[in-house]
């Protein structure tokens, strides 16, 4: 078996072998410090502007102010993620092919950020939002395949979860900022309302944010890393060690990115992760309606705000637990099965009472569902790690195609259903529990072709054979 921790054949002259672990571990010390702490404030601004935002103005009377009826306000909510949808896929393509995440990434968060303070002086929250998504959309997917070139796949989970936090911490800042800042602190702060009817925002969060935005954008040109054979920050003895600590997970780069894009549309396993993401999408929705669950508590506004924070509080150290152990036993799929059922129980409970205090526990319970998606991202990129374009693809696809959920998801939770919002849950439980035997299908289907793949080394005769480097398995 090949050991990719020892393939040093790649290192420059006078490295001694042992000191490859040193290297590597101050390797991956500066790529942590570098990036990952970055795309943590990316993530945190990009999800308080898409998301935390209008997850808490609701209960400010947005929909009365505007008098919004039916299913307005979730045509608003829902509008962001057409323009994810279609452009995921071309961006990801696009950034394959241009190989500089350092220039590509932090011109999107610019632009974006530019749209959010824009937002405050556009008088129609559907163009708005819908534009927001256009420029939005290529960031997700970009962060998982700029760090799939850098990370081993017993690495990748971990490293998910820490970005991935930003949108959990951004559900909690958001609701402390929308009713400390937006709601009471800058009304009337140079003539400008913190909730104006014509204007369909709360204006000084998105001035607030946008603003931060685009500076944090404008110092990742300087701080981000393309991919190791391009990036001018690293000594030659790292890039060559970031190469070569990789051989195991990826195929030199061989297909273009059109071919890339072939076998992606053409390789089952994509659109099956895709349909179950759908679903897991519908089973999170009410991650989109937090504080309006946390209302039904019966708190007065600051107080239901604030009640939102302990749950994602808690999410984001399961979410970082969960990850770490997943990559530590390199398991994937018992760690989100882990975090829907514990998410399905609370559910459960919101059914069947509305008790404060097992309401508000069943909250926490809930919000363990998210904890779970860093890791189930980290599957789906091993799972195509083999072949960069083809990775570049299936990640923008998926989702891509998940955003779908979000679409359905935002229309899970009318005002009429509540306070119980029974129907609501029921929808969630029963999304959950599809996309789970989906992924356990998924799951089952690639310890299958673990075991062939085992079964084909000890028969072949000639390793050219082989589809796949000995020792290669899928992480399941």
């Amino acid at each position: 078996m090949v050991d990719g921790t020892h393939a040093i054949d790649d290192l420059p002259t006078g490295v001694p072998y042992h000191a490859r672990d040193d290297l590597e571990r101050k390797l991956l010390r500066k790529l942590d410090l570098r990036t990952i702490k970055h795309l943590v404030c990316y993530v945190l601004s990009y999800s308080l502007e898409s998301h935390a935002v209008y997850s808490s103005v609701r209960l400010a009377g947005y929909e009365a102010d505007l008098r919004l009826q039916g299913n307005q306000y979730a045509a608003i909510l829902s509008i962001i993620y057409v323009g994810f949808i279609i452009m995921q896929l071309p961006a990801n393509m696009f950034l394959h092919w241009m190989q500089k995440p350092a220039v590509f990434l932090p011109s999107c968060v610019v632009v974006w950020g530019g749209v959010s303070v824009l937002t405050g002086f556009y008088t129609m929250a559907l163009v708005s939002r819908l534009f927001l998504g256009f420029v939005e959309g290529p960031f997700t997917p970009g962060v998982i395949f700029l760090l799939s070139g850098w990370y081993k796949r017993d690495e990748l989970a971990l490293r998910i979860s820490v970005i991935f936090c930003g949108t959990i911490l951004s559900a909690l800042f958001g609701s402390v900022i929308s009713s400390s800042v937006v709601l009471t602190k800058m009304q009337g702060v140079l003539g400008q309302a913190a909730w104006r009817r014509e204007t369909f925002i709360c204006r000084w969060l998105f001035y607030i944010t946008g603003s931060i935005t685009i500076l944090v954008g404008i110092c990742a040109v300087f701080i981000l890393p393309n991919f190791p054979h391009n990036t001018r920050w690293l000594t030659p003895e790292e890039r060559a060690l970031a190469v070569s600590r990789l051989a195991d997970d990826a195929m030199p780069e061989k297909q273009t990115t059109m071919e890339g894009l072939w076998d992606a549309v053409s390789d089952w396993k994509v659109w099956w992760f895709s349909t179950a993401l759908i679903f897991q999408t519908i089973g999170q929705s009410f991650t989109l309606y937090f504080p309006t669950i946390a209302s039904t508590l019966g708190y007065n506004l600051r107080d239901t705000l604030l009640l939102t924070i302990p749950p994602w509080v808690c999410s984001t150290i399961f979410s970082l637990a969960l990850s770490r152990h997943s990559d530590k036993m390199q398991r994937r799929y018992i760690y989100v099965l882990a975090a829907n059922v514990i998410a399905m129980l609370g559910i459960i409970i919101s059914i069947f009472t509305m008790n404060t205090a097992a309401r508000y526990i069943s909250m926490c319970l809930m919000a363990q569902a998210v904890a779970g998606s860093p890791v189930l991202w980290g599957w789906i990129n091993n799972t195509f790690a083999r072949e960069p374009a083809k990775r570049a693809v299936a990640i923008a696809l998926i989702n891509g195609l998940a955003q779908t959920g979000n679409i359905i998801g935002s229309f899970v939770w009318p005002s009429n259903w509540g306070p119980t919002y029974r129907y609501s849950y029921g929808i969630c439980i029963a999304a959950l529990g599809v996309s789970t035997a989906m992924l356990g299908m998924m799951h089952l289907y690639l310890r299958h072709l673990n075991k062939q793949i085992e079964k084909n080394e000890q028969d072949t005769k000639d390793i050219d054979e082989l589809r796949h480097p000995i020792g290669f398995r899928y992480l399941v």
